[in-house]
């Protein structure tokens, strides 16, 4: 992987646990490709989700995994410094779907929220962009179609990146964001088919520009959960409700902690 080891901590540089991401320049059309297989990403999302005894349905786990793949191929396009959180307020029926990664953590995390959740009257999509050196966070909002995280990014781009650009699922859990850079072939790109893009390094000219290394990772551990849980500690009676300890959930990634009495 070239060039990644300057990016992210040396705890975290064991090549073999990671998904690499590549992103290639397709000469002539000018415009960017990053593609990733996410085989081994959601195979330790699986895991988390037993681990942790989380089950969602079939459709919510489809578009969990479609926004994480599509939100670490965004990472990949943009600079290294940035951290990202996605968040999908839908209706009919409503959830927030919430993603979040960092090419500097080389993570990717998310979670689907079911309850308690306030219907809006169209579908909203939220992003916000935090700079490691504490620029932001910058934030946009629009407003998407349907409920395919595939698809949105094209509106995402043409909304917030000032640019075209198209996501594809191609076969064996593989995906692809094909970005307009300047002078970019807009007729190709918009024309492009699954096919298409499954076989353009052999009919473009491409050039690998860099790889990047990912896993599904939240780093939640319950030090860093206790804190959501300051203002209760002048009122515990009220948040045990008689109770010797309660489960409290990673609001990242849904991951289960008990926290008893003493350690408020």
């Amino acid at each position: 992987m070239p060039g990644w080891e300057n990016h992210i901590t040396p705890q975290l540089m064991q090549p073999e646990d990671f998904t690499k991401v590549e992103s290639i320049f397709v000469r002539h059309r000018n415009c960017l490709m990053v593609r990733a297989q996410f085989i081994d990403i959601y195979t330790d999302y699986y895991l988390h989700l037993s681990e942790n005894k989380i089950r969602y349905p079939r459709e919510l786990d489809q578009m969990l995994k479609d926004a994480i793949a599509v939100l670490t191929l965004h990472l990949s396009a943009r600079p290294w410094s940035e951290t990202i959180a996605w968040t999908a307020n839908l209706r009919a029926p409503r959830i927030n779907l919430f993603v979040t990664g960092s090419s500097n953590e080389a993570s990717i995390t998310g979670r689907v929220f079911t309850e308690d959740i306030r219907e809006p009257d169209r579908n909203y999509f939220y992003s916000q962009t935090t700079v490691a050196d504490g620029t932001g966070p910058r934030t946009s909002t629009l407003e998407v179609d349907g409920r395919d995280p595939v698809k949105w990014i094209s509106q995402f781009y043409t909304q917030s990146e000032q640019r075209p650009a198209r996501a594809f699922r191609l076969d064996d859990e593989s995906f692809v964001l094909i970005a307009a850079q300047p002078d970019a072939d807009l007729e190709w790109l918009e024309n492009l088919t699954e096919a298409d893009v499954a076989a353009i390094q052999e009919t473009e000219e491409t050039n690998l520009l860099e790889t990047r290394p990912f896993r599904f990772h939240c780093g939640c551990t319950v030090e860093k959960i206790l804190p959501i849980l300051g203002a209760w500690r002048e009122k515990p009676d009220e948040l045990f409700a008689g109770a010797e300890s309660i489960a409290v959930q990673c609001p990242r990634c849904a991951a289960s902690y008990t926290i008893t009495r003493d350690m408020l």
